[in-house]
């Protein structure tokens, strides 16, 4: 357990697979009682569930579309009704959705992998701002990407843009939150392989290549993310805010 985080009240957005379940993973054996968002993966979502209520802790999992507002204001207003509040946020979701070169985006793609990766983490965050500055000390954690900052691999435009808005908007809010003692900071991993993105969207010999310029010689694992995610979680009260973790291997850093 981490002694900062026991008892906080966590919220996972798209938490039931992938680095969202890592995420989730770490944040229970942490300590926290957990709302886990999903949206198809109930059965990871209601695993996590069931280890967290092993543990003596408080755990539920919530359905819902979060490219519609509406189901985002359901989300938000159900995990902290159940949580009784809400310490910390961890804007997880996000997907490629597709490769599409310029040439081939249309206003239905953009408008899609935007709703995905940017609208659903900006209405979430507001949403439960009210209630994270009731906490009086709060971590917001946004799930970014290498991609965004170096613009991804051919066809991954749209959503290298939205990674790159994501670390504007942690910026952003990082200094419009903090005088309410919120703090908002992201993490941009690169290859992490075992998840359902990199085996829909990485070929292994894309990963074969990608691998061979790491300067640590491998690729990431989910919990390399969740362990940052949860160090940013745990420092709610600390002095880091505006910042991004970059989890990639040394093949990129700032």
């Amino acid at each position: 357990m981490n002694a900062k985080l026991v008892g906080k009240k966590a919220i996972v957005t798209s938490g039931g697979q992938g680095i969202g379940k890592a995420i989730s993973a770490e944040l229970i054996r942490s300590g926290c009682d957990l709302a886990i968002h999903y949206f198809s993966s109930r059965d990871g979502a209601e695993e996590l569930v069931a280890i967290a209520k092993a543990r003596g802790q408080r755990a539920t999992a919530i359905q819902g579309d979060l490219t519609k507002e509406d189901d985002i204001k359901r989300v938000a207003k159900e995990s902290a009704n159940f949580l009784g509040g809400v310490d910390i946020l961890v804007n997880n979701t996000g997907d490629l959705v597709a490769r599409h070169p310029l040439q081939e985006v249309t206003e239905e793609f953009w408008q899609r992998v935007s709703a995905v990766n940017v609208t659903s983490a900006l209405y979430m965050t507001r949403e439960l701002v009210p209630f994270l500055v009731e906490a009086g000390g709060a971590s917001v954690v946004n799930l970014s990407s290498l991609a965004g900052r170096k613009g991804g691999h051919s066809g991954s435009l749209v959503y290298s843009m939205c990674k790159g808005a994501i670390l504007t908007m942690t910026r952003s809010l990082a200094s419009e939150l903090g005088p309410f003692g919120i703090r908002v900071n992201a993490v941009a991993p690169g290859l992490i392989l075992e998840t359902s993105f990199h085996s829909t969207h990485t070929t292994p010999q894309s990963a074969a290549e990608t691998i061979r310029g790491i300067p640590l010689g491998r690729a990431g694992g989910p919990g390399d993310v969740a362990r940052a995610v949860a160090f940013l979680a745990s420092e709610y009260d600390g002095f880091i805010t505006g910042a991004t973790i970059d989890i990639n291997g040394g093949v990129y850093s700032v």
